[in-house]
């Protein structure tokens, strides 16, 4: 266990700012940032004020928003990730055989984080890269992830998620999610069907590594042209399949 007198309070009030702002509240007052992450307002106050300094977020006399200075931080954490250097370079090929984008994510809490992607035709609204970040729930290597956990983790999990429906398709009842984790863990990929974006099919695998665990998931995502989403597992599964055996070795 670390000793808290080896903890610098400061840093870990900073990092609490830092997380307080997101897609959905990029603008944050000091109000705002004290109430979002339990700090009085004095300490809030100081925080954006110093991140304001160092050019990690603009200020107008009232609102605070961070500027693309904080994606150094995340950028470079996961540039130094293993995992992303491992892999790349089988996207790259994999994207390059089936002629469709190619991702790898990892599960943080509710949501997956890309850490390394290979894009050939881009079929979503978004610009993925990585850093980015979806809902676990409604995408198909998050299934694969969840699907590896034990089933009280998964569950607890799915229960704590945001479950607005994000197409007309979306799951939003926890016990149907559970059941699509329970055929994901025994089929061992996830099919997602137009769930997070209409026009939008996937396909995942889990990562695992030579210890035997699941350490990220694989997918592909194309243009739901096909009559059957089921058209997805012969037509890239065994590719897939492929990545997960060769990777299988290299990943710690």
């Amino acid at each position: 266990m670390v000793n808290k007198t080896d903890l610098v309070a400061s840093l870990a009030k900073g990092l609490r700012v830092i997380e307080a702002f997101g897609p959905d509240t990029p603008r944050r007052s000091i109000a705002d940032v004290a109430a979002a992450t339990g700090l009085d307002r004095a300490t809030a106050r100081r925080c954006l004020l110093t991140l304001h300094h160092e050019g990690y977020a603009e200020f107008d006399g009232k609102h605070f928003t961070l500027t693309p200075r904080v994606m150094r931080l995340g950028m470079g954490a996961l540039a130094a990730l293993p995992l992303a250097r491992i892999v790349q370079p089988w996207l790259d090929q994999l994207s390059q055989q089936i002629g469709q984008s190619t991702s790898v994510s990892i599960l943080d809490e509710t949501e997956i984080v890309y850490v390394a992607r290979a894009a050939q035709t881009r079929v979503m609204s978004i610009g993925l890269m990585p850093g980015s970040r979806l809902p676990a729930v409604a995408t198909s290597m998050g299934r694969v992830l969840l699907a590896a956990l034990p089933e009280a983790e998964a569950r607890a999990l799915v229960d704590r998620s945001d479950l607005s429906p994000r197409t007309a398709r979306s799951l939003t009842a926890p016990d149907e999610i559970m059941e699509r984790l329970a055929l994901t863990r025994a089929q061992g990929y996830a099919l997602i069907d137009q769930e997070v974006e209409m026009g939008l099919r996937s396909i995942a695998v889990p990562l695992w590594s030579a210890r035997g665990r699941v350490v990220a998931a694989l997918n592909t995502g194309v243009a739901a042209v096909q009559d059957d989403v089921a058209e997805l597992v012969p037509a890239y599964l065994p590719a897939l399949l492929k990545v997960q055996e060769g990777l299988r070795r290299l990943l710690p």
